[in-house]
């Protein structure tokens, strides 16, 4: 992946798998597995092409991932993962600290949150940071300061939504890399991207589409800011 953005922050990837109508789960929350075996496939070589996934507590949560690249062979190195935990939900039980021999894990929480709720592993590191102007959630700005003190050039954005929307509004996404399903899930799905708080056309987020491929039965589109 590219060294930085213009600004010397790590480039931003966000990698979507949905429905064809933007859908990640049934309202009930299942959504294992929505895209097919070659699209996750790619998705694995995607994790290994970057310095660091994140996703935030929900997705901990509800899918409890690894976020290591699983590849044959495996990569050289596994990215940082970094899980974005404002209110420290995360549980101890998480795979992501049963697996830190595999690779590193990044806690971006609130300077004020007790850490004691969670394991004292080597390879588990804490960004404590501010909460972002007007949010109880992590300043963005600042955990892509401690990304890139951690040597992070670019970073891979895996769930959820509202994690995904607040990286959109503040305009950090950089690259979306987009597989979809040929299923419908509905109105009652839940959507990929939270709330953007759009009031006029003109100011939605534009990409232009760089690329797009088969993988299997589903489609990957590749966009560019």
């Amino acid at each position: 992946m590219s060294a930085g953005a213009s600004s010397g922050r790590p480039t931003v990837t966000l990698k979507l798998a949905t429905s064809l109508d933007g859908r990640i789960a049934l309202a009930n929350g299942v959504s294992k597995w929505i895209t097919g075996e070659p699209a996750r496939a790619e998705v694995h070589r995607l994790r290994a092409l970057h310095d660091a996934v994140i996703v935030g507590s929900e997705t901990v949560l509800a899918d409890d991932p690894e976020l290591t690249a699983r590849m044959d062979p495996m990569p050289e190195k596994q990215p940082l993962r970094v899980v974005a935990d404002s209110r420290g939900r995360v549980p101890a039980s998480a795979k992501l600290f049963s697996t830190l021999e595999m690779g590193p894990v990044a806690i971006a929480t609130l300077e004020t949150m007790d850490l004691e709720r969670w394991p004292s592993t080597r390879g588990l590191q804490f960004w404590m940071l501010p909460a972002g102007e007007g949010s109880s959630s992590v300043s963005l700005v600042e955990m892509m300061n401690s990304a890139q003190r951690a040597g992070v050039t670019s970073m891979m954005i895996e769930g959820g939504g509202q994690l995904a929307a607040s990286f959109v509004r503040a305009g950090l996404v950089d690259r979306i890399e987009w597989f979809r399903a040929p299923m419908l899930l509905g109105g009652d799905g839940r959507p990929c991207l939270g709330g953007l708080s759009l009031e006029t056309l003109e100011a939605a987020p534009r990409f232009t589409r760089v690329g797009v491929k088969e993988v299997g039965v589903d489609l990957w589109e590749s966009y560019a800011r």
